[in-house]
């Protein structure tokens, strides 16, 4: 399961998505994450569905590795579409007891199931296609604005990137401590859940013992190399916009208003 969760991991490869500029790709994951939301046709979904298997394709990541996201949210996504069909009223076609499903709660069952799959998907192509520096670069160009009024732009984005590149680190030491333990004897298949939960006390505490010491390591390795800050920092390669960028939104916005029509026309 550890093996499968690929938040925040960069896969580098040369495709027309990765040479979008970050700015560009946080805005329209923004975009993409509320049309999601806002939609609620058939067509619309189908249409959707298509542009997003097209981004994927271009991006040239293996659908195989993009799936793998869905893995870790798959409960969620279960847990998600059984409340709605429970606790949506409208006209019941199924009744046992208290329990009952009804035909709109089945309906909103699976847009919300879409919606979570879409939105895990989307915004993963963003990890995905921009490199942990590119990103950083991008959410304190986005942020900048907000210095005037002394907001901490770059630490602010310098947290976040390091955070997301510390996911697959962190995820890689949790797999090896259980590994480990497992070698030693310790179950994590079997037994009730108060069993499970003391089981994993030996994987939590030796995770937060490494997590604080890489913690510790990178904020002295960030004082050894004289880090202040973003204040007078230059930057070896500066975000430029240019016309391949300026027709990906383009693309995307056209792609909204198909969305829109469809949405409102059916």
């Amino acid at each position: 399961m550890l093996k499968d969760i690929t938040l925040g991991q960069y896969f580098p490869t040369k495709s027309p998505i990765h040479k979008i500029d970050p700015r560009v790709k946080i805005i329209l994951s923004i975009a993409f994450m509320v049309l999601i939301f806002s939609i609620k046709s058939v067509a619309s979904y189908v249409v959707l569905t298509g542009f997003l298997a097209l981004v994927v394709s271009m991006s040239k990541v293996p659908f195989r590795f993009v799936l793998k996201g869905i893995k870790p949210v798959l409960i969620f996504i279960i847990f998600t579409a059984l409340l709605n069909m429970f606790l949506t009223g409208g006209d019941v076609v199924w009744r046992l007891g208290f329990l009952k499903i009804t035909k709109e709660g089945i309906e909103f069952a699976i847009y919300m199931v879409l919606r979570i799959i879409f939105l895990v998907l989307g915004t993963s192509m963003l990890t995905y296609t921009t490199s942990p520096i590119q990103l950083t670069d991008g959410i304190e160009a986005l942020l900048r604005p907000l210095t005037k009024f002394r907001f901490p732009a770059h630490e602010i984005a310098m947290m976040m990137s390091i955070a997301l590149r510390f996911i697959p680190t962190l995820l890689e030491e949790t797999d090896k401590i259980m590994k480990a333990q497992t070698a030693r004897g310790a179950d994590f298949e079997n037994g009730n859940l108060i069993k499970r939960l003391k089981v994993l006390m030996p994987i939590l505490v030796p995770l937060f013992i490494s997590a604080f010491r890489r913690a510790d390591e990178l904020a002295t390795a960030m004082e050894c190399r004289c880090y202040h800050g973003g204040e007078n920092r230059t930057k070896l390669h500066e975000l430029r916009l240019t016309k391949f960028d300026l027709k990906a939104t383009l693309v995307f916005v056209g792609f909204c208003v198909v969305i829109i029509v469809l949405d409102i026309v059916f």
